[in-house]
């Protein structure tokens, strides 16, 4: 017989009559008419050829074949109940699992804390991967499943395929070493751009700053060029150099040393930090369950706040 012909409401009605033995009774589990259900017998009787049930004075008793075979029928109807039907549940106290979050360095220190201590708390068994990747690379590792979320500017991933939902929004400060002699912490454009800079281009990332300072024309001294921002911990001390780096950088570096903040001559551009995940992953229990956490830590509002 070929199983693309088989009707499986066929299935789910022998495993009720197994169940049952009764017609009328089979038939409202099922929500059928009784003639309906009697009609559906007589296709399944017809494909299995056997009577299957047979009316007795005790119910519709199952011939030797239907006993048989209803062990292995309610497998199937249990199968496709419980892995096919029913949307999969994922309970993060119990749960023993990775998760690979795609974000820069600056990303591991400024988004994740936060999260790890609210799996510490509710999701003991969950582990987490940060990992870094350029913008092309980013995609197709959420395409294929590599990595569950990425969270930062991806501006590349705004795209078909691709959900993203809103964090905050920031931009940029510039900083030096406190120790750092300057004439005025205000700077004009003339001494901005004339200033020693160190500039941090993450390899392969979108250089947001470069890029606005280039369309107004304007072009910095870079003394040096960095690949991760928490270098400048070791790098800005004793060396005279400025930094423009985003805000949430700024707020990670003067944890640990001693800055000077310094306004800057132009409105910087702004940075619009979203998490981003691929199509298929969207009605996934776990990494619906992952981005609603990550949301819940790092949301913040249009003054900065977390929320």
């Amino acid at each position: 017989m070929d199983i693309r012909k088989v009707d499986l409401n066929l299935l789910v009605l022998f495993d009720e009559m197994s169940r049952l033995q009764s017609v009328n009774r089979a038939a409202e589990a099922m929500g059928l008419s009784q003639s309906a259900t009697s009609g559906a017998l007589a296709r399944l009787r017809e494909m299995l050829g056997d009577p299957l049930f047979v009316r007795t004075g005790s119910g519709m008793l199952p011939t030797p074949k239907a006993q048989r075979l209803a062990p292995t029928v309610r497998r199937l109807v249990e199968t496709i109940q419980t892995e096919v039907l029913h949307a999969p549940v994922f309970d993060p106290a119990t749960a023993r699992r990775q998760f690979t979050v795609l974000t820069p360095d600056i990303g591991e220190v400024a988004f994740l804390p936060a999260v790890l201590r609210r799996l510490q708390s509710e999701a003991p068994g969950i582990r987490l991967r940060a990992m870094s990747k350029s913008r092309d690379e980013a995609a197709q590792a959420l395409e294929r499943g590599e990595a569950d979320l990425a969270i930062g500017f991806f501006p590349d991933l705004q795209r078909a395929g691709y959900f993203q939902q809103a964090l905050f929004v920031s931009s940029y400060t510039c900083i030096t070493h406190a120790d750092t002699e300057l004439a005025s912490p205000r700077l004009s454009l003339k001494q901005y751009l004339a200033a020693r800079h160190v500039v941090v281009r993450p390899d392969g990332r979108e250089h947001l700053l470069d890029q606005h300072l280039e369309n107004k024309g304007w072009q910095r001294q870079v003394t040096l060029e960095l690949s991760h921002f928490l270098s400048l911990l070791e790098l800005l001390p004793d060396s005279g150099l400025i930094a423009t780096v985003p805000d949430d950088i700024a707020t990670v570096l003067g944890h640990h040393i001693r800055l000077r903040e310094l306004t800057l001559p132009f409105r910087p551009p702004e940075l619009r930090i979203q998490q981003y995940w691929h199509g298929r992953m969207h009605t996934d229990p776990a990494n619906r369950w992952l981005r609603g956490l990550i949301y819940a830590v790092n949301r913040r509002d249009k003054g900065g706040k977390m929320r």
